[in-house]
């Protein structure tokens, strides 16, 4: 994903009123002052490298194991005194976070 003018103006001025056509920015807010172009390109590049760095928590929570596998696993350990599932899940989980390590 490339992060566009839009995100880093709005990372910029939240509360801001503009008007972005095919990246030509038409300021409309009297109230806030409109950030440079340099200042536009530098907030770009932030949230870029930001986004990139964090690739392996997007890849993290695709794979990790649902939400409902987890609660059947812990619910036949506790209850059930089975931990069989239980077991199945931590290996799974663990899986991904060694297939997915941080930056």
């Amino acid at each position: 994903m490339n992060i566009g003018k839009h995100k880093a103006i709005q990372a910029l001025t939240p509360n801001a009123k503009y008007i972005l056509r095919d990246n030509d920015l038409e300021w409309l807010d009297e109230d806030i002052t409109r950030p440079t172009d340099e200042e536009i390109n530098n907030k770009i590049a932030e949230l870029q490298t930001a986004y990139d760095n964090n690739e392996y928590q997007r890849k993290r929570e695709e794979a990790y194991p649902s939400v409902a596998d987890f609660m059947e696993a812990y619910t036949e350990k506790e209850i059930g005194g089975n931990s069989t599932k239980w077991d199945a899940y931590k290996t799974a989980y663990n899986k991904v976070r060694t297939d997915n390590p941080k930056g």
